[in-house]
């Protein structure tokens, strides 16, 4: 059976399973479509229970553009750190290119990478899917910075949840045909596209290694 883009689409026991392996292994999630109430609770599901007291989530934000659920979150609890963007200090691209020739961003991703680190060194060695980030969202620094800085920004980001076992998802709330998520899609283990339709969320799973799409799942 094969979806309207021509990929396999995998029957529920290949999507469970495929699933199961993104939380053992570590997976980068990227979120698309344009609808802000699908993605609050795309978030929340990908987050885990807030209450779960064996996991450690990171939120690295911009207050003005914000549309991730941090429902139960607690910002003064060890385990749970929100990184705004918006008030980091970063410098503008103009102010980035001064002598040093540090991209602004780069600031952003070292205080990602040790935050995980202080996670990592707090838990002893953090379990597989025990940390969860959640970057919201990428439109603002894809308007703010050229692609190739904020691409660097995924890669370094990524590769460090990755290496965590944990799980990262990322909203771009934009049409899944835009020309960003086309950009940034092979950075990423599986591209979920969210909507609502007549009252319901709904959400479609692009599944990169295995190259196949899920039917539309109610969330």
């Amino acid at each position: 059976m094969e979806d309207e883009r021509g990929d396999a689409v995998p029957d529920c026991a290949t999507f469970a399973r495929t699933l199961g392996t993104l939380k053992r292994e570590g997976s980068n999630i990227l979120l698309v479509g344009t609808a802000k109430g699908p993605h609050e609770t795309a978030c929340q599901q990908l987050l885990g229970a807030a209450r779960e007291d064996a996991r450690y989530r990171l939120f690295v934000t911009d207050a003005d553009d914000h549309v991730a659920h941090e429902g139960g979150a607690d910002p003064g609890i060890e385990r749970v750190r929100t990184i705004d963007y918006s008030q980091s200090g970063l410098e503008s691209r103009s102010e980035s290119d001064g002598e040093s020739g540090q991209p602004s961003l780069g600031t952003l991703g070292i205080e990602i990478v040790e935050t995980i680190g202080e996670f990592d060194d707090s838990a002893d060695g953090l379990a597989p899917s025990a940390l969860r980030v959640c970057v919201d969202s990428l439109v603002p620094l894809l308007q703010e910075y050229d692609a190739e800085t904020v691409f660097r920004l995924l890669q370094l980001t990524t590769s460090r949840v990755d290496q965590a076992c944990g799980m990262g998802h990322y909203h771009l709330p934009l049409g899944p045909d835009h020309d960003a998520v086309n950009l940034l899609e092979p950075m990423f283990d599986a591209v979920v596209t969210v909507r609502s339709r007549n009252g319901t969320d709904e959400q479609q799973w692009y599944l990169r290694e295995a190259d196949t799409t899920t039917d539309w799942l109610e969330l």
